[in-house]
């Protein structure tokens, strides 16, 4: 298991957010004063909210920039103080993709991307599981007109 996770928040509709496809995660929305949290550390990051790197862990690591600690649980997540601030955020279930309890600290520090990054809100388009696997039993059956026409559908969103 991973000690150290790498996610890529940006900011969408109003709302820090991030995508984990090994998770199955997407747009999954940061809340409850955890967006409060992310925009004072990603203060002197240029572009930040196209996206930026966060490493998270629940051991100390070189350089982390922010501490938090557990507090309660509320609702099937559970709230966190910042350790220099005193402010508190909610992480909901989906902390449970990476983490099989709830640690009693999570370290977490903040990267700007830089030039490699290749993934923006911009070039992302929503696809349902039910359009995936419908596109799969079409691939599967040989229908490329069908499968064109559904690519030309998804092209449409991204327009």
């Amino acid at each position: 298991m991973n000690q150290i996770f790498i996610i890529q928040p940006y900011f969408y509709n109003g709302s820090w957010v991030f995508d984990d496809a090994e998770a199955g995660l997407v747009r999954e929305p940061f809340v409850s004063g955890i967006p409060e949290m992310i925009d004072k550390l990603v203060e002197g990051i240029p572009g930040a909210s196209e996206g930026f790197r966060l490493l998270f862990s629940a051991d100390p690591f070189p350089e982390y920039d922010i501490e938090l600690t557990r507090l309660r649980e509320e609702i099937g997540g559970y709230w966190y103080q910042a350790k220099d601030t005193n402010h508190e955020g909610w992480l909901c279930p989906a902390m449970f993709k990476y983490f099989d309890t709830p640690p009693e600290h999570i370290y977490a520090k903040v990267e700007g991307i830089g030039s490699f990054h290749t993934r923006t809100p911009s070039t992302t388009i929503p696809i349902s599981k039910d359009e995936v696997d419908a596109f799969a039993r079409e691939l599967e059956c040989g229908n490329i007109d069908v499968m064109q026409i559904m690519l030309q559908e998804l092209q449409k969103r991204f327009l």
